[in-house]
């Protein structure tokens, strides 16, 4: 019998562990060599600080990305006069420039043309390919599985560890598969989608694993929407989220690389479609879902499992003592009532942006449904791109004119509202249909009230100023 015939059979997740894998420290715990390490201003400084306290250098330079996105203003001035006007933001950013530039890190700074956020510069030049393993700052590197690569957020501890080591002490996940069959209707998304997983298995239900994604659902979305679902997928718990590299991916891929041949492309791309879960590879824990049970969905909470479809009425309270206190402050603080329905609920804001949805096809989705209509009175509706790529690409294909001749102002790219780290806050009591990732207490400023949604969704909200369910309010073509 073959060698190779007699090995245990691995899951995708596990070979692209056992490929980086340096040395194993104890059963659960290896060191992990990051092909790619990305940096951004305000979970790095202290990194730095610890590398001049040991009189360290940066291992690889080479191999790390610094991007000024979360405290970034996205006012829209002409590029070249952007500047942070809040003090601590600004010593983060010129701090962040001083220590990339002393040790030799290719930085996109506040000027930079291709600046933008992190999880969407990356994949659009061509940094991430499968089978690798990138390490950042920031919870949601796990839109990287989108292309077949392991990417997870780590803490500002282990930043230093890997600018000095270019390796991680990892602690190896548990192994989920969750296959979506059949198909989604017209007018669901990748980001509905996501949310109906998480309200299925909760905030904490896949904690400890990395999440492979299959079935045909998963196999017929563009490598964007893929990574609106991997994006998101660490809203569950999870450690990363995969999906086995394809023709899809792999186009995507070969489309934006820069430092490599079309042979060496194509010799490539052989081994990428090779990355895939062993026919008998053994999970720990399985879910399946039918793609047809999926709706327009929007969180009614403050945390991304608080969701349900638009057509759906606001679960009555739990009997669990716990989980009755966790839904009570939720309503609490969002201003509303189990039982409740979401149709119909008056919003003032409108935010389009964010690492999970802020790439072109989410802002086609979006000018699909505004083109020739005007945003509500009363509505103060934004878009943030995703990067100055998506800006530039937005405005060439007429995306950007469309969203300012219906109302919507028209942004520098940046995090944003997301998690406003920058002067775009909402006010107390606001309640704002959102595209971003997290709608917790707070997150897009003290008292604000958000409700996470599809681009197309918060574009019908901003339309309406209401939410509603956009396939029956308003009639558009997706992109």
């Amino acid at each position: 019998m073959a060698a190779s015939a007699t090995k245990p059979p691995k899951t995708l997740y596990r070979k692209i562990v056992d490929s980086h894998t340096v040395f194993r420290v104890d059963e659960q715990h290896v060191a992990l060599y990051a092909d790619l390490h990305i940096m951004n201003e305000y979970t790095s400084p202290q990194a730095f600080a610890g590398l001049a306290e040991k009189n360290l250098p940066v291992r690889c330079p080479q191999k790390q990305m610094g991007i000024v996105d979360h405290v970034i203003p996205t006012h829209p001035v002409a590029r070249g006069e952007r500047t942070i006007m809040i003090d601590a933001a600004a010593r983060q950013a010129s701090n962040f420039t001083r220590n990339c530039i002393k040790h030799g890190i290719h930085l996109f700074d506040v000027q930079d043309r291709e600046q933008g956020i992190e999880h969407v510069v990356a994949p659009e030049i061509g940094l991430i390919r499968p089978g690798m393993v990138v390490l950042c700052g920031d919870s949601h590197t796990t839109t990287y599985g989108a292309l077949g690569a392991l990417g997870f957020g780590i803490g500002t501890s282990e930043v230093e560890h890997v600018l000095a080591t270019q390796t991680l002490i990892y602690r190896v996940a548990g192994d989920m598969r969750i296959r979506v069959d059949g198909k989604l209707a017209a007018g669901v998304t990748a980001k509905d989608l996501v949310l109906y997983i998480i309200a299925r298995i909760g905030a904490q239900g896949a904690r400890g694993y990395a999440v492979e994604y299959c079935g045909e659902a998963i196999g017929a979305l563009s490598a964007e929407a893929r990574m609106t679902l991997c994006n998101m997928t660490v809203e569950a718990g999870a450690r990363g989220a995969l999906v086995a590299p394809d023709e899809v991916s792999a186009r995507y891929v070969a489309e934006r690389i820069r430092d490599m041949s079309p042979e060496a492309i194509a010799a490539a791309s052989r081994a990428w479609f090779s990355l895939k879960s062993d026919a008998d590879a053994v999970f720990d824990i399985e879910h399946r879902f039918d793609a047809a049970d999926v709706a327009p969905y929007v969180t009614w909470g403050t945390s991304p499992d608080q969701a349900i479809p638009v057509g759906g009425r606001i679960p009555a309270l739990p009997g669990q003592p716990v989980e009755q206190a966790n839904a009570v402050k939720a309503l609490d603080y969002m201003g509303l009532e189990a039982g409740a329905a979401i149709d119909g609920l008056a919003v003032d804001h409108v935010f389009i942006g964010s690492c999970t949805n802020a790439r072109i096809e989410d802002l086609r989705a979006v000018a699909a449904v505004v083109r020739g209509r005007k945003v509500a009175a009363g509505v103060r509706a934004m878009v943030v791109p995703g990067s100055g790529r998506v800006r530039e690409q937005a405005e060439r294909e007429g995306v950007a004119q469309a969203l300012v001749a219906a109302g919507f102002e028209w942004r520098q790219p940046g995090c944003s509202m997301c998690l406003a780290m920058n002067d775009d806050v909402l006010a107390p009591g606001a309640r704002c249909a959102s595209t971003t990732n997290r709608n917790f207490e707070g997150r897009q400023g003290r008292g604000a009230r958000t409700h996470l949604m599809s681009p197309a969704m918060a574009a019908a909200a901003a339309l309406a100023g209401r939410i509603v369910d956009v396939r029956k309010e308003f009639s558009h073509e997706q992109a």
